[in-house]
């Protein structure tokens, strides 16, 4: 009888525990459900009115659904000029910066030399540096150097503040890699060269890819910086900052809808390819 009447409170105190795990878990869940909700209202918007059968400069009021705007996607000549400025700047920067920012993070993640302390230093000092700081003294420098400002000057810009993103994340992997491995293509008579294109660069490529994406990301939507070192030249961000003294277009909701599916499916493809890598 006593061993019947220990194990009963016993009982109802695990079911009471069970059922408080039980709540602050569908509490978390919830949480996470308004959290993922709120972040994903702006984009859903700005999808929705892509379809909006807008018949003014406005485009603020859902008046009904159409697809004509991606019939006429390329109809205003100075926005589809900012797009590609915007994209091609974007992949350039990426290009030049991968390649700087990953031989960067390799030197950083595995050799000593002298300034490496100072140079860590720099490269966290450029993340965390306001944009508008940075904006202001490129264009400084700029004017200093007497350079005209335009393509070539957001194209150096972006560069600039891209790098240091990349070489950290490449820092990150490199770290963390088995120098063992390289040893023993040393041994077996790889060269140097060999050693990294057929060991080092797989073994670091999730890294290399996850900067290049960041750097991407991170040209394309910046304004605060490019408005600073654009001078004549317009891109995407610009452009819809201008346009919104006179009228956003549907056409500005439907690029930047192609624009987040483009990078929704890069994103999809990276992390399956990372997640068959890891197996």
């Amino acid at each position: 009888m006593t061993t019947t009447l220990t194990k009963t409170p016993r009982r109802r105190r695990a079911a009471r525990g069970r059922r408080g795990a039980g709540r602050r878990i569908s509490g978390l869940h919830g949480y996470t459900l308004a959290l993922i909700a709120w972040l994903i209202l702006p984009i859903a918007i700005m999808i929705l009115f892509g379809f909006n059968d807008t018949h003014s400069k406005q485009n603020f009021r859902w008046e009904g659904f159409t697809l004509k705007w991606y019939a006429h996607l390329f109809d205003k000549s100075d926005l589809t000029t900012a797009v590609v400025n915007s994209l091609t700047i974007a992949l350039l920067s990426t290009l030049i910066t991968t390649v700087i920012g990953t031989f960067a993070g390799l030197a950083l993640g595995r050799y000593r030399f002298r300034g490496k302390g100072s140079t860590n230093l720099v490269l966290f000092m450029a993340i965390s540096c306001p944009e508008i700081v940075m904006g202001a003294s490129l264009l400084s420098m700029f004017v200093t150097f007497n350079l005209p400002r335009g393509y070539l000057t957001i194209l150096v810009a972006h560069v600039m503040f891209s790098i240091a993103f990349v070489a950290v994340t490449v820092r990150a992997r490199v770290v963390g890699l088995d120098p063992a491995v390289e040893e023993a293509a040393q041994d077996l008579g790889a060269g140097p060269w060999a050693r990294f294109r057929l060991v080092t660069l797989p073994m670091i490529m999730p890294g290399v890819v996850a900067g290049a994406l960041l750097a991407f990301v991170l040209s394309i939507d910046d304004f605060v910086i490019t408005n600073f070192t654009s001078g004549s030249t317009v891109t995407f961000p610009l452009w819809i900052y201008g346009s919104t003294r006179t009228g956003t277009p549907p056409q500005v909701n439907v690029m930047g809808t192609l624009i987040f599916a483009v990078g929704v499916v890069i994103a999809v493809v990276s992390a399956r390819r990372s997640a068959r890598a890891a197996r």
